[in-house]
């Protein structure tokens, strides 16, 4: 049932008397004082005993009672009155005398005090321990299982009095509720299946024992109704609570002592109606003010509603103190033995680690409460107690965690809180199993971000110590797990509504997750680790007349973690971003400075060494080396024994200085750290530069020094592994292979040189160097290209080297894809490698390979051009100026060998150049101490070229000439063409345009005829209308213009001869209309219309011809009904009508409406009349109400006499009009209709349409 926000169901009864008297108390019915009658004195007498005064020992009352045989009320209300001054047991000591002196009367008579009995003991068993209190002994100590025995007892005696004894029922139904509470919660059923535990079943019972006391008060008994509604809500049934509750209060509304209000509350809490509930508490409240239950319930409002923001937000410190001193410490203060309130209070206490107080509020709860959320909530801070203290007792800690968890229910129904620190004491107990166990079993059931974060911390610590003891073990789903985890955390600090606070832990460990696979994700958790740190600076905005700009943020950061900064910088460095790196080095030296003035126990000395050396190796990586080795003689300053600083200065004179000073500090830098690993491999790699080729390799200086560190410092020197790899492979490269023999030992070298690598990989499967090595000898061994292709692009993904871009530019060259090819050389040139001639040379050979591929000669010249700059980085390279001759004699031959549509005789004679250029760099570098081939050779190539290649370029030079000669003397003639045709065109176009604007101009003439007519149309149709007005209009006796009146025909006729009033103009028309009316028993004739525009003859005479037609009647008799006669218009007559209005709409460029008013102004200037046949409808008027619509029809008639046809006239003469019925016509003779078509709008659209026309 929805909580009623307007009635009573809420808790708020608007309605309450206001006088307080009429609210029952407890115990209200308990007199003051009680009269016991004394046997043997005077009728009247009797003792009387005050019972706001009792005695503390209540033997010698009972003794009276006894002398006396008083009857058992005397009993009940003295025992009632010692228990409203709790003193129950005396109450019980009581009633039970009572019960042995009224054991010799009727067995019913013990039914009360038997039933009084059994509710002190319940409530005996509400005020009872729940379980021994520490430090009693057990025997003196009475739990609340033995009062509910004792009970249970009272009502059994009672029942076999009579079972049906009302009282009963609802005792026994608080019997149950009770008993309930100290059953354990039942867990979780499997999914369908009922829950038949024995605490649903006593509640059950319970409900029965409430419903049978409803039944037997017929409804009236209202607590039965709030215990059914306890038991409800005990069972989790909020909603049929809810209604109970909201019952009680609708018939009781003054009820408060219990307050359903309370109960509407809770139910509405579980509901998730929240503000419902506080609603109801709050008007609870406002009837009690002293209402412990009310208050305490308000408190724990408040404190989830704070619950909801963050420690550090302004807004949780007014809610959480109005939770706790304005409605916690009240209910406290009210009942400090209130189990509910002593476990609020509790967790107070517990953040101010008053841990003496929080073992004795925990106890109280736990002891006195027969809820079991509440003894929860006591054992919980039990634990916690004893899981805070600086020397915790895990063992106590996990006890009390478990039987806080199995106070709710245990299991899938169990307490979270508890299970979580479970899971805590695990992680303390290094049981990470177990508790990576509990925690994915919490997850699934409440997706709790406090369980995700610490599982995801667990994977990670997993992995980070394997890390660490380097295992060889595959971690790659643990990462998997821990990144979902956290980043599922992450994601939920971005739910408003979950108002979750952001840990910078999450986000740290995100970011060791990601340093090594996805380092731009791993920046990025930092960056928000950073700015979250500035946000919470109280002083993060500037001050006035600060900008906030990139020196203000870079002063904010000098207060962050110098740690934090550092890591970001280094991130910034291997993604070679090396000014942002620096400044960030440089802004973590001076928070170092600032750290270290805050507090003095933070080592500042070892952050600044390292963030020093991270900043010059910053410097050195960005080509600042005087700035590096600054940096690196100041550390060496205060740290003397820094090799990893004198590692790198060697490093540095070796680059700047590779034959001086370079040596000397390198062998100045062995001579005292020739055991530090790292100065080892630095002198490994200063002889692979700078020794002479030995021609066996066990002769040689840098195979004996990498052996020497793998047999006596460390087997597993990684760099020293790749180092040996590296030497067999280049032995194996120089290696002779003339013989099966030598390609074998060639082999069997390549195979040592794997070895080694694979060694290498083995322990570092990262070492990017190592595959790189295995690639080449795949390539160089056995010819597969495809997998070292694979190899390459691995390495390349993982090392930013320029060799690893020269070696798949190798590969792909060997594959003849030379594109890709030159893409991965010029990818290296982009790696400092710019100035590298030897790159610059396979760019040319690549050039050169793809131009003869195409037969491109763009392409060789491009590679003419890597090698003359390859040359001239060095110069002194004899095989670089070899390749130039090379690749001008490859030019020269292309083009010799080009059609000459392909070719220009500029590139023709510059090959010819090239070529001669080529012979004579030829005969020098025969003539040099070291060819890089054969003298012979090149020679030959020499003469070759002086010989035969000079005269085809020759003999290709005059042809080219020729070709181009008549080659343009054809353009010229085709370009001429092209121009003319380009002229005709143009001509043409002009000559269109110009018959266009013609015909435009000729169409705006027209249209401005057009208009002006329309408007000289518009004029006199304007003038027509006015005339019409006129004509139609007068002036009365007042000076008002009003319409014309007709007077009612039917008067006395005209004598044949005189000239009508309405009669036309004249002329023909006139004596045709006199002739016809001699002719009255002759048919009705019709006038024709004539032409659409209409004649007029010499004098001004009108001419116009008639068509007749005939009604024939069908069987050629007469009809008796009119009804059944016909008009039937011809169809030549349609035609003259269709093709009247089609001359009317051809002829003129306005509407119909413009065509008609200019046929009427045409007749009306002629001064002639034009009739029109045009079928219209007779229709029999059966209703004479519109006899003044016809009387103005006729006075339209006759102010128009110039419009009338004859047959219109001779209707008139007789009285009738056009559209007269048969009764104008006694001898049903059949007439002949038609309009005039001038000045009858309404019947010349008809006309034009062309339809019969059928009389009814």
């Amino acid at each position: 049932m929805a909580p009623l926000l307007n009635g009573y169901t809420n808790g708020a009864s608007r309605h309450l008397p206001e006088d307080p008297s009429i609210v029952a108390s407890r115990f209200s019915d308990i007199p003051s004082q009680i009269d016991i009658p004394v046997t043997g004195l005077e009728a009247e007498e009797a003792v009387e005993v005050n019972l706001e005064e009792l005695l503390d020992d209540p033997t010698e009352l009972c003794t009276l009672l006894e002398q006396e045989g008083v009857g058992k009320h005397y009993w009940m209300v003295i025992a009632l009155a010692y228990a409203k001054q709790a003193k129950v047991d005396h109450a019980i000591e009581i009633l039970s005398k009572g019960l042995g002196t009224l054991n010799r009367g009727n067995p019913k008579e013990k039914l009360g005090p038997l039933s009084l009995t059994c509710w002190l003991y319940l409530w005996k068993s509400r005020e009872a321990p729940r379980v021994i209190p520490e430090g009693q002994p057990v025997t003196e100590t009475r739990l609340k299982d033995f009062y509910l025995q004792a009970a249970t007892g009272c009502l059994n005696e009672a029942s076999r009095i009579n079972p049906a004894f009302p009282p009963l029922f609802l005792a026994r139904g608080v019997l149950y509720l009770l008993r309930a509470s100290l059953q354990p919660p039942s867990k979780a059923a499997a999914p369908g299946a009922p829950d038949i535990s024995d605490r649903v079943d006593t509640l059950r019972q319970s409900i029965k024992c409430f419903e049978d006391a409803l039944r037997v008060s017929a409804g009236r008994n209202m607590m039965a109704i709030l215990g059914r509604a306890r038991a409800y809500f005990s069972l989790g049934k909020y909603a049929e609570a809810l209604d109970g509750y909201q019952e009680v209060l609708l018939k009781m509304p003054h009820l408060q002592d219990p307050d359903p209000r309370i109960g509407i509350g809770c139910c509405l809490w579980q509901l998730g109606h929240r503000e419902e509930a506080r609603e109801a508490w709050e008007r609870a409240l406002d009837l009690n003010s002293d209402s412990k239950i009310a208050n305490i319930l308000l408190g724990l409002y408040y404190i989830h509603d704070s619950s909801h923001y963050a420690t550090t937000d302004p807004a949780f410190g007014p809610i959480y103190k109005k939770a706790m001193t304005v409605y916690t410490q009240k209910a406290f203060k009210l009942d400090k033995e209130l189990p509910l309130t002593c476990a609020t209070f509790g967790s107070y206490f517990m953040m101010r680690k008053s841990w003496a107080t929080v073992d004795n509020l925990a106890r109280k709860a736990i002891e006195h409460t027969d809820v079991n959320a509440v003894a929860s909530d006591g054992w919980y801070l039990l634990a916690r107690k004893e899981h805070y203290q600086d020397r915790p007792d895990l063992a106590k800690a996990n006890d009390f965690y478990q039987k806080a968890d199995m106070a709710r229910g245990g299991g899938d129904k169990g307490y979270l809180p508890a299970r979580f620190g479970l899971v805590q004491i695990q992680i303390l107990q290094r049981d990470f199993d177990g508790a990576k166990f509990r925690l994915e079993k919490i997850i699934q059931q409440s997706k709790s971000t406090e369980a995700m974060m610490i599982l995801g911390a667990l994977h990670a610590e997993d992995v980070f110590r394997s890390q660490v003891s380097g295992i060889k073990e595959d971690k790659s789903a643990e990462v998997r797990k821990a990144i979902t985890l956290l980043e599922a955390v992450r994601l939920a600090w971005k739910d408003p509504q979950k108002k979750l606070t952001p840990d910078t832990s999450v986000l740290v460990y995100l970011a060791r997750l990601y340093e090594t696979d996805q380092p731009d994700k791993a920046l990025q958790c930092l960056q928000q680790v950073e700015q979250m740190m500035i946000n919470d600076m109280p002083n993060k905005e500037p001050p006035d007349g600060v900008e906030a700009d990139e020196p203000w943020a870079a002063k904010l950061r000098e207060q962050l973690s110098p740690q934090l900064l550092c890591d970001i910088g280094c991130f910034h460095f291997n993604m070679e971003r090396y000014d942002q790196a620096r400044e960030f080095f440089q802004t973590a030296l001076n928070a170092c400075v600032k750290a270290g003035e805050k507090d003095d126990g933070i080592d500042t000395d070892a952050l600044v060494t390292t963030i020093s050396y991270n900043l010059a190796r910053t410097y050195e990586a960005a080509g600042l080396l005087d700035e590096a080795k600054q940096v690196y003689e100041g550390l060496l300053a205060r740290h003397e024994d820094y090799t990893d600083a004198r590692t790198r200065l060697a490093y540095i004179e070796l680059r700047q200085n590779p034959t001086e000073d370079g040596p000397k500090a390198m062998a100045a830098l062995y001579e005292t750290d020739s055991t530090n690993l790292e100065v080892r491999s630095l002198f490994g790699w200063y002889l692979s530069k700078a020794k002479k080729r030995a021609p066996n390799i066990a002769e040689d200086q840098e195979q004996r020094h990498y052996k020497h560190t793998l047999q006596h410092y460390d087997k597993h020197d990684r760099y020293s592994l790749t180092g040996m790899g590296n030497l067999y492979l280049t032995t194996a490269r120089e290696m002779r292979r003339d013989t099966d023999q030598d390609k074998e030992k060639r082999r069997k070298t390549y195979e040592k040189a794997v070895e080694f690598y694979d060694k290498a990989l083995q322990l570092d499967p990262r070492n990017a160097y190592a595959a790189q090595g295995i690639a080449i000898a795949l390539v160089e061994d056995r010819k597969d290209l495809t997998a070292a292709v694979q190899l390459f692009s691995k390495v390349r993904d993982t090392v930013k080297d320029p060799s690893v871009y020269v070696n798949l530019g190798h590969v792909f060259a060997e594959l003849k894809q030379y594109s890709r090819s030159i893409e991965s050389y010029e990818a290296a040139l982009t790696h400092n490698r710019a100035s590298d001639p030897q790159i610059l040379a396979c760019l040319g050979r690549v050039w050169l390979l793809k131009g003869k591929q195409d037969k491109s000669p763009s392409a060789m010249k491009t590679a003419l051009s890597y090698s003359h700059r390859a040359l001239a980085l060095a110069p002194q390279q004899i095989h670089f100026q070899f390749n130039i001759a090379f690749v001008q004699i490859q030019l020269a031959q292309l083009i010799h060998i080009l059609p000459e549509s392909q070719r220009t005789l500029d590139d023709v004679i510059k090959a010819s150049e090239g070529l001669e250029e080529a012979i004579e760099s030829f005969g020098e570098i025969a003539q040099s101490k070291n060819p890089p081939y054969p003298r012979h050779d090149i020679e030959q190539r020499a003469n070759m070229g002086r010989n035969t290649m000079r005269r085809q370029l020759e003999r290709a030079v005059q042809n080219q000439t020729e070709y181009e000669e008549k080659n343009a003397a054809k353009l010229q003639e085709a370009r001429d063409l092209r121009e003319a045709e380009i002229r005709r065109r143009a001509e043409e176009k002009r000559r269109m345009e110009e018959q266009k604007e013609v015909e435009k101009q000729k169409i705006r003439e027209e249209r401005d005829k057009m208009a002006q007519l329309s408007r000289e149309l518009a004029e006199k149709r304007a003038e027509e209308e006015k005339r019409r007005d006129e004509a139609e209009y007068t002036t009365d006796e007042e000076g008002e213009r009003v319409k014309r009146t007709k007077k009612r025909k039917g008067g006395k006729r005209k004598k044949k001869g005189e000239d009508s009033d309405t009669g036309t103009e004249a002329g023909d028309g006139g004596e045709d209309k006199a002739a016809k009316k001699t002719k009255k028993k002759k048919k009705a004739q019709s006038t024709e219309p004539s032409s659409a525009m209409g004649s007029s003859n010499e004098d001004g005479v009108a001419k116009s011809k008639k068509k007749r037609k005939r009604l024939a009647r069908r069987g050629g008799k007469e009809d008796k009904f009119k009804s059944q006669e016909m008009i039937v218009d011809s169809d030549s007559q349609d035609d003259d009508d269709r093709q009247a209005a089609a001359q009317l709409t051809n002829g003129q460029a306005s509407n119909d409406e413009d065509g008609d008013t200019q046929m009427r102004d045409a007749e009306d200037e002629d001064g002639e009349t034009v009739t029109r046949q045009k079928p219209r409808k007779r229709v029999i008027e059966e209703d004479d109400d519109d006899e003044d619509d016809e009387d103005e029809e006729e006075e339209e008639e006759e102010e128009e006499p110039s419009n009338k046809t004859t047959a219109e006239a001779d209707a008139e003469e007789h009285g009738g009009h056009t559209g007269a019925s048969f009764a104008d016509n006694p001898h049903g003779n059949p007439v002949d209709e038609s309009v005039g078509a001038a000045g009858d709008a309404g019947a010349r659209e008809l006309a034009m349409s062309g339809a019969p026309t059928v009389v009814s």
